[in-house]
């Protein structure tokens, strides 16, 4: 390193963007990082349970994934979508086997962001309609379009009135919009979409969007009937099921290689992002033919695509499929699972825990029965964790949901090492409130 971790800082605050948030009050400047751990500028170790927000699917710099990266980059590093590349289709073809349903055409890009936005835009082309229903508690990305379709105020602030887009109620068990207890409530969530429909638009949709598991929102896990209860409306009212896959797809959620296979049900059009490039920066709208057909104009992304991206994203699915990560996220996410459970019961500010595979997450309150969140308990948990050598996320509406998302190479002695720095972190930041204890 060039420079000083004090002099990096405050070049850091000068020259980008102070929208730009970062984590800790004394942020954490990384130099290098080898599968499951990661390094800061001052030699200190974490292990990382957070993986780049949902990235780092086969751990950092992997040499089965990044060997295959550099030599793309040696042989072939930039072509655009105007010159076809063996690196490309390969990827291509990849995902037409591995996709849910009659999925079989992908369009490339750089982000999630992006690839929501095309969903939007071929979905109203091809339905002829225009109106998209998402859910509250979502986030879709950065761009105007997708600030609309997120429903948290926090990431909305610059936004001007989005038109053509209404927010239904999400499945947050946790803290039901309608008061109800699963399973008594028979899924009351899920119809609301359909009132929103015959209030809130026309009465016909391009699209519903949703993650089948919520990112941002605190990792909100739906009921196992919700997505089957919706699809039937959307269909009903002329719209495609968008299926936001961002954070949720490439084994994640354990067994699967999609989230929303879990809810068995086949959508119209698959997003992803993140885990598919293991850090390289790339996202991917997935459909079916004749919905890919239905693009009118000319279409072009400079980036998207591109060999190497295309050869890393390629690297990261063989690997979890000849590794078998996706039965290794289900194992030792199951394992996890239990012992973030053994933690609430013994500290009283984990209010709910909740998740699927390595995708796990605590929502943390002042009082169980109130449910007041709490956010100061949350970061100062982040910071008790930090001092012990472990890296975790945050999230939710109210900043009061622990997030973790782990390689899904982990094994449970990883988990064992993670439970062990949380349980301490909790006891210094609530000492004398642990459940247990009285």
């Amino acid at each position: 390193m060039t420079m000083s971790k004090q002099d990096l800082l405050r070049k850091h605050k000068e020259y980008l963007f102070p929208s730009q948030t970062v984590y800790y009050a004394d942020p954490l400047v990384t130099d290098h990082a080898s599968m499951q751990y990661l390094w800061d500028t001052e030699g200190k170790k974490y292990l990382d349970f957070f993986g780049g927000i949902v990235t780092v699917s086969v751990g950092h710099t992997n040499p089965k994934v990044i060997n295959k990266t550099k030599a793309q980059i040696d042989k072939l590093q930039h072509a655009s979508t105007l010159f076809p590349n063996e690196a490309v289709v390969a990827l291509a073809e990849k995902l037409a086997q591995i996709t849910p349903g009659d999925i079989k055409q992908s369009y490339f890009t750089n982000s999630g962001t992006e690839a929501n936005e095309t969903a939007v835009q071929l979905a109203r082309i091809h339905t002829g309609n225009t109106e998209i229903v998402a859910l509250r508690h979502g986030y879709s990305g950065r761009s105007a379009l997708a600030q609309g379709l997120t429903a948290h105020s926090s990431w909305r602030k610059s936004l001007p009135a989005a038109h053509g887009i209404v927010h239904a109620m999400n499945a947050y068990c946790y803290r039901c919009p309608l008061g109800k207890t699963y399973p008594s409530c028979e899924v009351a969530c899920a119809k609301d979409v359909e009132a929103v429909i015959q209030t809130c638009t026309s009465g016909r949709i391009a699209a519903f969007l949703a993650e089948p598991i919520q990112g941002v929102g605190g990792f909100i896990t739906p009921p196992k009937e919700y997505f089957k209860i919706v699809f039937k409306i959307v269909k009903e009212y002329g719209g495609l099921y968008i299926d936001d896959e961002v954070q949720t797809a490439w084994g994640r959620t354990g067994k699967k290689w999609f989230g929303i296979e879990h809810w068995e049900v086949s959508p119209d059009i698959i997003t992803s992002a993140k885990g598919l490039g293991n850090g390289i920066p790339v996202g991917v709208t997935m459909t079916k033919p004749e919905i890919a057909a239905s693009f009118q104009g000319l279409q072009i992304s400079t980036f998207g695509g591109n060999p190497v991206t295309s050869v890393t994203a390629k690297a990261v699915i063989d690997l979890i499929e000849e590794d078998k990560l996706m039965d290794n996220a289900y194992t030792v996410g199951g394992y996890f699972r239990q012992k973030l459970e053994e933690l609430m019961s013994k500290h009283d500010v984990i209010g709910d825990v909740r998740g699927m595979g390595l995708m796990q997450a605590m929502e943390l309150v002042k009082d169980r029965k109130t449910k007041e969140p709490a956010p100061q308990e949350t970061a100062a948990v982040m910071e008790e964790a930090r001092k012990r050598g472990l890296l975790i996320g945050k999230g939710g509406l109210f900043g009061n949901v622990i997030r973790m998302s782990p390689p899904m190479n982990i094994a449970k002695s990883d988990v064992d090492e993670a439970f062990k720095m949380l349980d301490e972190s909790f006891a210094a930041v609530s000492p004398g409130v642990a459940a247990a204890a009285r």
